[in-house]
């Protein structure tokens, strides 16, 4: 009987474990789609060898806070998460780039996959001289973001939509999208690599 209990406890601990571990891979929660997010660009299968996060791309989940607090510096856009490291990877500066225009209105979309409570969505953007080949720094980023979009602590919808204007840049940048939940110690972060 003592090891038919204990086959029966084993079993449902294994089962458990399973039901733990595939539960944390089908939840995602959010990336931005316009301009496209480079988790999207693994997720589509656009970019090849992202490792984990082609099948995570909402999941970029981390520290909430930016830029005081947040994913550590050559971690950002991973979200501080090591098994989306290859986000964090500069490729070279190859990553594909969305085509905007300086000083134009731009509408930023969201996918949401799991709606939270929001605080805001903000927007930051590489300064003048940013190395495309290089981890993603705090230093690198203009200190204030360029759009920030309020939201009171609302639930937002499947898709988020929201139009701002694009800071006066040339050349290749990278846009920081954080959506920050107000209910919980996270924010999600998104990078789109962007050609002005």
């Amino acid at each position: 009987m003592r090891k038919k209990l204990t086959s029966l406890l084993l079993g449902l601990g294994l089962a458990g474990t399973a039901v733990l571990a595939t539960g944390g891979a089908a939840q995602g929660h959010g990336y931005t789609d316009s301009p496209v997010s480079r988790q999207q660009l693994c997720g589509n299968g656009t970019v090849r060898n992202c490792g984990q996060i082609q099948w995570e791309p909402p999941s970029v989940e981390g520290p909430k806070g930016f830029p005081a607090r947040g994913p550590a510096d050559g971690h950002i856009c991973s979200g501080g998460i090591g098994r989306f490291h290859e986000l964090d990877d500069p490729r070279g500066g190859n990553w594909p780039a969305t085509s905007l225009t300086a000083g134009q209105s731009h509408t930023f979309v969201w996918r949401i996959t799991a709606r939270h409570s929001t605080t805001d969505f903000r927007y930051y953007i590489t300064k003048d001289g940013w190395d495309s080949t290089k981890p993603l720094t705090r230093a690198d980023l203009d200190p204030q973001p360029f759009l920030t979009v309020a939201f009171g602590g609302r639930q937002p919808g499947s898709t988020v939509t929201h139009a701002g204007v694009l800071p006066q840049k040339t050349g290749r940048h990278l846009i920081l999208g954080v959506w920050t939940i107000a209910d919980t110690g996270n924010a999600f972060y998104a990078c789109s690599d962007v050609r002005f």
